[in-house]
């Protein structure tokens, strides 16, 4: 009997703590090329460390917005990240400077880099392919809704 309780105690406080689980980031909704994305927003080196690694899975209309303290040449790698990304590279103006498409996941060390080339202060990753499916060209700016918050 006392083991019952007991069990159904974890059980109902495991359910409570999984339900009360936030989601991994807030999303905001950014406009690039008359298309919509929520993005979660990478805003301190924890995150943008942390990035899209470990996921096995992103929606089309998802990503995340790295924000940079500074405008700068950025480089990412792919290390411990599953899914194929688009990585673009925007100014400080929010104008697309450059693009990495198609990157592939890195399977063993040492993992390849990607270099903006040219200074940016944010980077959207996106599901690969997505900027060739909408056409997005160097030059096209994108717009978010709701403050970006404290970048460090």
């Amino acid at each position: 009997m006392i083991r019952r309780y007991l069990l159904l105690l974890v059980l109902t406080l495991l359910a409570g703590a999984c339900a009360a689980a936030p989601p991994p980031s807030a999303t905001h909704v950014l406009t690039l090329h008359d298309h919509t994305f929520h993005v979660e927003l990478a805003t301190n080196n924890a995150q943008r460390d942390l990035g899209l690694m470990h996921r096995t899975h992103m929606a089309a209309d998802h990503g995340m917005l790295f924000v940079f303290p500074y405008n700068a040449v950025q480089t990412f790698w792919m290390k411990n990240t599953l899914i194929p990304l688009d990585m673009l590279f925007f100014d400080k103006d929010r104008k697309l400077v450059s693009m990495q498409l198609n990157v592939p996941p890195c399977k063993a060390n040492p993992c390849a880099l990607y270099p903006s080339g040219k200074p940016a202060m944010y980077v959207l990753e996106l599901a690969a392919g997505t900027a060739a499916q909408l056409d997005i060209q160097t030059g096209d700016a994108f717009s978010l809704e709701g403050p970006i918050g404290p970048v460090r």
